[in-house]
């Protein structure tokens, strides 16, 4: 299990890394590159709607990348996923500028992006499955959290070298082609990614799949529409409250607070790193507790969290800035370290890859291709931002109805739970 999980964890940092580069690039310099002609904060925007369109194929990468894990296995799709982000993201990087191609540069951004978010949608879902299908009932929530670790390691990855980078060079040679280093090292990490998965092994509850689904998008339509529905909405606010903190929040700090980018950095990937190490312990707490139980508390923590989060953010301290980063993203974590084994658990095995990353998928649309677009644009007064707070306290306050809809997926540990059958038959 040791291996799988951390295979499966190497993966999903690779391809966030690959996901991550771009959101910090758009934060700091794909607007007045790409968007010359347009004011600061309208390249700005323009900026993170090319990072909306990963979001948007995302989903698609779910339905394609599902078909072929569950009609042919979880396994290629861990291969063909990362293959397809990493020469994406290298592409990102060779991309000339608008002074250069002129109106064909952000077009052909627009493209890499979503062939990145396309692949990206077929990860998430093939790494999960790989450490959930193998793990032990009991302990399936600590093993189905180490691709959830994965992320954290992605976005300190792609933002240390964007950090390092960004103190070492002049604003200058930045703009013109330090930002594009991390865009390049991606095909070195994807290469690596793919050697530790070479070895890995089908899942054993595949393999015990008797008849195979024809159409795994027909029937997660068909049979389960109202849990995809339940599940984006209930992940929407994790989405949000991450991408609020790792992409709005340094456009924000460095543009209208004067905060330097060297600064912002720190403050998020301090925050991020602390993130990552709590994961695997509060999945451990829903091992024991249950899976329903974390999530509707980080969601409640959220919809508490954001209006502080936003006063500390506004006074341009580094360490109260930490702070308010840290508490929102502790109680995204809440959530997000036990969903890896929650959704499949949700879903039956002979649809489960289509249809937990098909759900999870959908909420990066509604919370996270949105929230950055939507963020800078209500934050565009002179005084602190609260409409950012309101939007994302909105988004927990939706995503917490829909945890309370789901039912209970955790095997059972004592009479008043219901076994994890019963708990998937009435979910679906």
């Amino acid at each position: 299990m040791a291996r799988i999980a951390m295979a499966a964890l190497a993966g999903t940092a690779v391809e966030f890394y690959d996901f991550f580069v771009y959101g910090t690039a758009a934060a700091l310099v794909l607007g007045p590159l790409f968007f010359p002609t347009f004011s600061p904060l309208a390249g700005t925007l323009a900026a993170f709607g090319t990072f909306a369109i990963g979001f948007v194929s995302r989903p698609l990468g779910s339905v394609l990348f599902g078909h072929i894990g569950d009609r042919y296995g979880r396994r290629p799709v861990l291969f063909a996923s990362l293959l397809l982000t990493g020469l994406a993201t290298v592409g990102v990087g060779c991309v000339p500028s608008y002074a250069t191609l002129g109106v064909a540069a952000p077009l052909l951004l627009l493209v890499l992006r979503f062939l990145q978010g396309l692949g990206v949608g077929g990860e998430w879902g093939g790494a999960v499955l790989l450490t959930a299908e193998h793990a032990p009932a009991g302990r399936r929530g600590l093993w189905s959290s180490f691709p959830q670790i994965g992320p954290s390691v992605g976005f300190l990855l792609a933002n240390g070298v964007m950090l390092a980078l960004s103190a070492g060079l002049s604003d200058a040679q930045f703009r013109e082609w330090g930002w594009r280093v991390p865009f390049w090292a991606a095909g070195l990490l994807a290469a690596g990614g793919l050697l530790l998965r070479r070895s890995l092994a089908e899942t054993p509850q595949f393999e015990q799949i008797g008849e195979r689904a024809r159409l795994p998008l027909a029937e997660v339509v068909s049979g389960h529409w109202r849990l995809v529905l339940l599940t984006a909405g209930a992940l929407s606010v994790g989405y949000a409250v991450f991408y609020a903190v790792s992409t709005w929040s340094l456009a924000y700090g460095t543009e209208r607070l004067g905060v330097s980018r060297t600064v912002m950095l720190v403050c998020i990937m301090a925050a991020v790193a602390v993130k990552g190490a709590v994961t695997p312990f509060v999945a451990m707490l829903g091992d024991r507790y249950g899976r329903r139980p974390l999530c509707l508390t980080g969601c409640a923590a959220c919809a508490l969290w954001m209006f502080p989060m936003v006063a500390l953010l506004q006074t341009a301290d580094p360490l109260l800035m930490f702070a308010g980063f840290l508490g929102a993203l502790l109680a995204f974590i809440t959530m997000f370290a036990v969903v890896g084994a929650y959704l499949p658990e949700l879903y039956e095995p002979r649809v489960r890859c289509t249809g937990a990353a098909v759900g999870y998928n959908l909420a990066g649309v509604l919370g996270g291709a949105l929230t950055p677009v939507v963020a800078t644009a209500v934050a565009g007064g002179s005084g602190p931002p609260w409409g950012v707070a309101a939007y994302l306290t909105a988004i927990a306050v939706l995503s917490l109805g829909c945890f309370a809809l789901l039912p209970e997926t955790a095997p059972a540990r004592g009479p008043a739970r219901k076994p994890a059958a019963e708990a998937e038959g009435a979910a679906a």
